[in-house]
């Protein structure tokens, strides 16, 4: 049985996450370009899928800080209750 609401309430790290992608774009990029010029075209196209892979991960976390908070709280902005579903035979009642 679960004793905290944690997975319920965890808020992602966005900004973290928009840092890592933007990081791997570049480098994706840098080793599509490099392989391309070397001559490596299976190499180039890993990378280049890759890096679509990538630039849509992006797209997503973008429209997700955009959002607003509901996706991204901030400091000021209190977990969320989880919601209790009391007609489940192995739930607890919902405390007051």
């Amino acid at each position: 049985m679960r004793t905290g609401n944690e997975p319920m309430t965890a808020r992602s790290p966005l900004r973290l996450r928009f840092g890592l992608a933007s990081f791997g774009l570049v480098w994706t990029a840098a080793g599509t370009a490099f392989f391309a010029l070397a001559g490596r075209p299976g190499w180039a196209i890993a990378c280049g899928v890759v890096m679509l892979v990538t630039v849509i991960d992006l797209v997503v976390i973008i429209r997700h800080i955009r959002q607003g908070p509901h996706y991204q709280p901030g400091r000021d902005v209190p977990p969320y209750e989880a919601v209790r579903n009391t007609n489940h035979p192995g739930e607890g009642k919902r405390q007051p």
